[in-house]
């Protein structure tokens, strides 16, 4: 064991490191196989708007500059499609970097932290980095946040309140009914996160309208992202929107040009091309459609989906259909880690990236 291990914090030493998707190229470089496809980090299944890249190539020249480092332009444009003024805003380098944020400011050794699991695993991360107490809250048996389990959890101690919606990794979502009763019923000393990065590809009528919500209690956070629908993951841009008051601690904590240029001019255009996005998320809802029926004719069973991806329930062993599944060079998510050890999740993908899979998933289980 290194020397160092005496010198680290106990909290920092027990954390599981966050352990994303296989990328194509390692799946490529490991098994020397080629033409692979990716269906495991929720990602769009197409590239960025045109304006996007043109928006990149004027941007390039100046990146001997830092960055214009409250974001204004964005700002501005986040402010005005939203309806809510500069000051409700707060930029990182993705949604997980407000969570972060939220950590570093609401969150210490004699605190505690409550999210319903399995869900984004940024959430146990952020409160144990900042020697905080987890505390989970069970799902419905449709996979969604148990409400009643949530208020059920908060404890004197509790800062934070984590409400993924859609949740990831199982893609249901709690209505707007349900949710009010966490805006409404939840302690003042406690802050409401709704992290609703999967915000865009909402199907259900009755979705809570948060920004509406930010009204009725001032500590309520609602995080998005420009990493999904808007097909900028590789960009990290993500915002926070809340009350003026709660941003300003926020922004005090945060590190300066914490959005480089190269993101703000991308996500900028990208906000600019409503065209594209809609095209994205037709493209997607066709595919969840498509993997819903596929997996329906397996006789398998899947979680209905409010976000651009679907849990499936494959059998007994999911590592064993998972792996036979890379070797195919169709990569989807294994999810052992939450708890689900008969579950795959799948992204929506292009048709022929969802047919493949579906493919690939009939021959391997049949087998």
């Amino acid at each position: 064991m290194s020397k160092l291990h005496d010198l680290i914090q106990p909290h920092i030493r027990e954390i599981k490191p966050y352990s994303p998707g296989k990328p194509v190229q390692e799946l490529e470089r490991e098994l020397g196989i080629d033409s692979s496809i990716k269906l495991a980090s929720n990602e769009s299944p197409l590239g960025p708007s045109p304006a996007v890249v043109e928006a990149i190539q004027r941007e390039a020249g100046e990146l001997n500059r830092y960055p214009e480092d409250s974001c204004f332009y964005l700002r501005q444009v986040l402010a005005q499609q939203l309806g809510v003024s500069p000051e409700s805003l707060v930029l990182a380098a993705g949604a997980d970097g407000i969570l972060e944020l939220l950590g570093k400011v609401f969150l210490g050794r004699e605190h505690s932290a409550v999210f319903h699991w399995p869900s984004f695993a940024m959430y146990p991360i952020v409160t144990q980095a900042n020697a905080a107490r987890a505390i989970r809250g069970d799902l419905t048996p449709g996979f969604a946040t148990d409400v009643q389990a949530v208020l059920d959890a908060v404890e004197p101690d509790t800062r934070l309140v984590f409400i993924a919606n859609p949740n990831n990794p199982t893609g249901a979502s709690v209505g707007a009914a349900d949710f009010e009763r966490l805006v409404l019923e939840l302690p003042d000393h406690v802050i409401l996160v709704a992290d609703e990065a999967y915000f865009e590809y909402v199907r259900r009528k009755d979705f809570p309208d948060t920004l509406a919500l930010l009204r009725q209690r001032e500590g309520l956070v609602i995080l998005r992202t420009l990493s999904k629908i808007y097909g900028l993951a590789g960009l990290r841009v993500g915002y926070g929107i809340a009350s003026p008051d709660l941003n300003a601690y926020l922004e005090r904590a945060r590190h300066p040009f914490i959005v480089n240029s190269l993101a703000q001019a991308a996500a900028i255009a990208a906000l600019g091309d409503p065209g594209h996005v809609e095209q994205i998320r037709s493209l997607t809802h066709q595919g969840l459609d498509q993997l819903e029926q596929g997996v329906a004719a397996l006789g398998m069973r899947a979680v209905p989906s409010a976000a651009n991806f679907l849990l499936i329930e494959v059998g007994e062993d999911a590592m064993k259909v998972y792996s036979a599944l890379l070797r195919r060079g169709v990569i989807t998510r294994p999810l052992e880690s939450f708890g689900l050890t008969r579950h795959l999740r799948v992204t929506a993908g292009l048709p022929e990236e969802n047919q493949r899979f579906l493919d690939a998933l009939r021959e391997e289980t049949a087998a």
